[in-house]
């Protein structure tokens, strides 16, 4: 009999590092033949609320689209109807608190696993009672291990970082790479230029209008025949800035900036990494950062805040595979839902240094920088053992929790002496 699985997440078909990262862990699990997988798919506009199946997987993995990630009531109808053997979350905590509201229903029968990101310290001590309602904690950096042992460290955790495909991310010959550069940039006028890549949301945290007025700065101080800069993302995203309106302000409007806003495969975003000579990140928090490990596992260097799970794919601790940019300075932010965290913002001519740095590399210190930091993804963040890092977990708690009728470890009281 298959153990069967609920997760709920980003849409595990769409394309953002939360879909892509939980699509691998669907996988992983489905090819062992052991599990079926009902996948509540949320974070995304839907055309229909039909359930879904792919062809590789027929009856063994059924999606439902869903507003948001789900209600109580739903979660409750599924874990019942389909009895369900384990619950798996991924994503912030705080869109997870109408879950664990109902951890005690939910944990009676069957255990919860908690894909876990958090950005920045100070330790998080509110969070608490959210690692309290799960069973285990897999946690995607070493600044999200530290905080989860530290705050909550009764709950069992398990470093298992992100992970890519090298052999889709991988790096493209030279003449493939003039090739893509050409099919790209030529309409601009930019195919012989320096390549920046920039891809992210367009949002706040993102610093992408604080990017392009440095950009504009460095080109000042190199010329405007030097350097292009590519942004795979949606210029007018209402959570960020309208990035138009601020290239019309710099007079950046003769190709110097390229939007790129269309989705795309996985095949086609490694031909952009391959175009670019050194891929860019300048967020001011950052629980991990798919794209820069994307672009590291395309032999294509990378400049990026030593912020979150950044840190550790700029460096290994003691070579780097790019540039890491300490942040000029800490400030504490939060909301009446998150008190305090750290906001890791960069000193602007330090930014445009370590472009200017990247731009004035010779082309072979720049090709073994990204060479070392493929090699530095396919043995700290390789597929095999991120597949059988979420097996072994997996099967772990199967066995020491159990489900339904051979339910162990959890119980909803606790005795108390009081004084």
């Amino acid at each position: 009999m298959k153990k069967k699985i609920l997760t709920l997440s980003d849409h595990p078909l769409s394309p953002s590092g939360v879909g892509t990262q939980t699509r691998y862990v669907i996988d992983a699990l489905l090819n062992t033949g052991d599990y079926q997988v009902v996948s509540l798919a949320g974070a995304i506009k839907h055309q229909n609320y039909q359930p879904v199946k792919t062809e590789q997987h027929g009856d063994d993995w059924v999606i439902h689209p869903v507003d948001g990630y789900g209600t109580q009531d739903l979660v409750r109808s599924i874990v019942r109807t389909e009895k369900i053997d384990m619950v798996w979350i991924m994503t912030d905590p705080r869109f997870w608190g109408w879950l664990w509201e109902i951890d005690d229903e939910i944990r009676a029968v069957c255990p919860i696993v908690y894909y876990h990101v958090w950005d920045n310290y100070p330790y998080p001590t509110y969070n608490r009672n959210n690692y309290l309602s799960n069973d285990a904690i897999a946690t995607i950096s070493k600044v999200t291990d530290d905080i989860v042992k530290t705050v909550a460290p009764e709950v069992e955790s398990v470093y298992i970082p992100h992970a890519v495909d090298s052999e889709i991310f991988k790096p493209a010959d030279i003449q493939e790479r003039r090739e893509y550069k050409r099919q790209s940039l030529s309409s601009a006028g930019n195919q012989d230029k320096f390549v920046f890549f920039w891809n992210n949301r367009n949002a706040r945290r993102k610093q992408s209008g604080s990017l392009l007025f440095w950009f504009k700065e460095l080109l000042e101080d190199i010329g405007k025949e030097k350097a292009c800069l590519v942004m795979h993302t949606d210029p007018y995203d209402v959570h960020g800035q309208d990035l138009s309106a601020i290239l019309q302000n710099l007079g950046l409007t003769n190709g110097e900036v390229m939007f790129s806003t269309q989705k795309l495969p996985s095949q086609e975003l490694a031909k952009m990494y391959n175009m670019a000579d050194c891929t860019i990140n300048v967020s001011d928090a950052e629980g991990f950062g798919l794209a820069t490990l994307e672009s590291l596992s395309c032999a294509t260097p990378i400049i990026a805040t030593m912020t979150g799970g950044l840190q550790e794919q700029v460096t290994d601790g003691k070579d780097f595979f790019g540039i890491g940019l300490e942040p000029a300075s800490k400030a504490i932010i939060g909301s009446q839902e998150i008190p305090w965290i750290y906001e890791d913002r960069l000193n602007g001519p330090e930014v445009i240094n370590a472009m200017k740095e990247m731009v004035e590399m010779s082309p072979e210190d720049r090709e073994a920088l990204g060479e070392a930091g493929r090699k530095h993804v396919q043995e700290n963040y390789n597929f095999k053992d991120f597949n059988e890092s979420w097996v072994a977990l997996v099967e772990k708690i199967m066995k020491e929790h159990g489900s339904w009728e051979e339910r162990k470890k959890y119980q909803n009281w606790t005795l108390e002496e009081l004084s």
